[in-house]
């Protein structure tokens, strides 16, 4: 039966009323927050400053517990005032502004607390309690049964996590078998200098370009023990394997996203229309060039500068040590391994992948290899190659007498437990993806983005980009925010077909650019474990260089809704982009020389 916020009071007014306190009470919390937030910068700035940003998890963690835990309270407090359901299946508050709680909560008190387990469970009650209401029994249920449950059963997720686990065993059997140090010993006769080992890393996430996920996790334990030597910080290491990650896949025809775009544009060649877009692409563009000119340029700035000082200077590779190093960084070096040790098994995983890619679609049955790449179970694919690689691997240590079966048994358990930080994650993720969903986040994105006036054409380009951007932040998926917003690109352009490439182009890189950002994604999830890295590291160090490629972005799409053209608006993006990155390098040297001089 219906039920409303008026039930009991007898006027529309009392609704006006209860919600008005409701906003009230929200806003004192959090502006008491922000006050004591300022006071505990205040007290703790020195003290940051000097030990480079070393943050105390611990001391944070215990002055922000009671506001974690008074958010939460209010929620549920205030549930039965604001999320009755009006009818079976919906809630009262689905498709409006409300929706957008759960990944708010996440990610703010991520950001805040710097632990990202409690922040994404406390996104995934609050999006629970707003779908239920005041039911407990309610709340339990959509919790545990419509979240947990429904993410893990689903068969693409169980997949992924799937490649995840076999891949960790893979890295413990690389470690063990020497072959990561072997390579690492190999690698410093070739490459001489940071710069080196850095150009090393960018090049080979480029060339493993198939799947972000694969490229995630086998870059990051390939070049680890490179990056290492030549103390490049472990935060640095996870934004060049994250940043040749999604832009890599999202501009290369043979991967598992070019299959992806090309199932959501219905009524269209997908490949075809994903390849016209590559030129438009300018976030996935701007983030490599960036990549390169950092290198080149020999700076970072904002908190991947204090990391990359840490590690420069004191050899702390990490700065943040709450996590640990795992089972495989602590192995025991094989005198026996050899550069091969390394090689052959990510060979061997490069080929079972694709081969697995290229049998889902339908290769085997007679469609073309084209055809076959793009139409293929990503998850399923990389699942089956990861398993007979794994296989093959096994056999080609104990015939090489590297490792003994028994060993590389001993490395399943092993390579699980490595694994399970980022399972734990991705699958609170996930089920936060589906407190969203039913809470009609991608509706409510779309009714707005439907509201937008015909004569706001060029200004398309540019809004859809920054509505990609926001909906990839707050989902944590790209993948979702295609699903979400190329169809309504193409209903917008159904009317002028000379702006569909461009405007397809910018909720693509918006969707790659709110993954890049958002610590609730996967992708980065990934790359903080592919590097050893702590995922809030990873994310507050990244999120400021994803921010000024995003601002640049912004600034080309808008000259491209003028110009009709990719050229114009990538040539100035180039220019804004390199100009800003020197303009901070000199602003960088300054403040260097300064610290230097108030030492001396």
């Amino acid at each position: 039966m219906a039920m409303t916020i008026t039930a009991g009071f007898g006027s529309a007014s009392c609704h006006g009323y209860v919600r008005v306190c409701i906003h009230g009470i929200f806003y004192c919390l959090i502006r008491r927050m922000q006050r004591r937030l300022a006071v505990e910068s205040a007290d703790l700035g020195e003290i940051r400053r000097e030990q480079f940003g070393r943050n105390d998890m611990t001391h944070f963690m215990k002055h922000r517990a009671g506001f974690i835990a008074g958010l939460t309270v209010l929620i549920i407090a205030s549930a039965p005032l604001i999320a009755m359901a009006d009818d079976g299946s919906k809630p009262a508050l689905y498709a409006t502004v409300w929706s957008i709680l759960p990944p708010l909560v996440a990610i703010s008190l991520a950001l805040i607390t710097k632990e990202v387990y409690s922040s994404l469970f406390f996104g995934v009650l609050s999006g629970a309690i707003l779908y239920a209401g005041p039911s407990f029994s309610g709340i339990l249920n959509h919790l545990i049964t419509d979240g947990i449950i429904a993410s893990l059963s689903d068969a693409y997720n169980v997949g992924i996590l799937i490649f995840l686990v076999v891949l960790g065993m893979f890295v413990a059997m690389m470690n063990l078998s020497g072959g990561s140090a072997a390579f690492g010993k190999w690698a410093a006769t070739k490459v001489k200098s940071r710069k080196g080992a850095q150009y090393s890393t960018i090049l080979l996430g480029i060339l493993i370009f198939v799947d972000d996920y694969f490229n995630c996790l086998t870059v990051g334990s390939v070049m680890k023990p490179l990056s290492d030597k030549y103390n490049v910080s472990r935060a640095k290491l996870a934004y060049l394997i994250d940043a040749t990650a999604a832009p890599v896949c999202i501009i290369a025809p043979i991967s598992s996203w070019a299959a992806a775009v090309s199932g959501f544009v219905e009524g269209q060649n997908g490949l075809s229309v994903f390849i016209r877009a590559i030129p438009y692409n300018f976030y996935a563009l701007f983030t490599i060039i960036m990549m390169f000119a950092l290198v080149t340029m020999d700076f970072d700035y904002s908190k991947m500068e204090i990391y990359e000082r840490n590690a420069r200077e004191k050899g702390d590779l990490f700065t943040v040590h709450e996590n640990l190093a795992t089972s495989d960084e602590q192995a025991a070096e094989n005198a026996n391994g050899h550069v091969s040790d390394l090689i052959f098994p990510v060979i061997v995983l490069i080929i079972s992948c694709l081969i697995g890619m290229v049998y889902t679609g339908g290769f085997f049955s007679g469609k073309s290899f084209v055809s076959s790449f793009a139409n293929c179970d990503a998850a399923l694919s990389l699942s089956m190659g990861s398993m007979v690689a794994l296989v093959i691997t096994v056999f080609y240590y104990c015939i090489r007498k590297v490792l003994s079966f028994r060993q590389c048994m001993d490395c399943v358990p092993e390579g699980f437990k490595s694994m399970v930080p980022p399972i734990l994650v991705l699958t609170l993720a996930w089920t936060l993806k589906a407190m969203a969903d039913s809470l009609g986040l991608a509706d409510f994105v779309a009714n707005q983005v439907s509201k937008m006036p015909p004569s706001a054409m060029v200004l398309i380009p540019a809004v859809l980009f920054l509505v990609s951007c926001a909906l990839g932040i707050a989902s944590g998926t790209s993948w979702g925010t295609f699903g979400i917003l190329i169809p309504i690109a193409l209903a917008i352009t159904s009317s002028r077909p000379d702006m569909m490439i461009p405007v397809i182009s910018a909720c693509m890189a918006g969707g790659v650019c709110g993954d890049h950002c958002s610590p609730i994604s996967d992708t980065t999830i990934m790359a903080s474990a592919g590097a050893g890295c702590n995922h809030i590291s990873h994310v507050e160090s990244q999120l400021p260089y994803a921010m000024t490629v995003l601002t640049v972005s912004a600034i080309s799409y808008l000259v491209v809704g003028f110009t009709k053209s990719s050229v114009p608006g990538f040539i100035v993006g180039v220019v804004i982009l390199l100009g800003f990155l020197r303009w901070k390098k000199s602003q960088v040297v300054r403040q260097e020389a300064l610290e230097d001089a108030i030492e001396e």
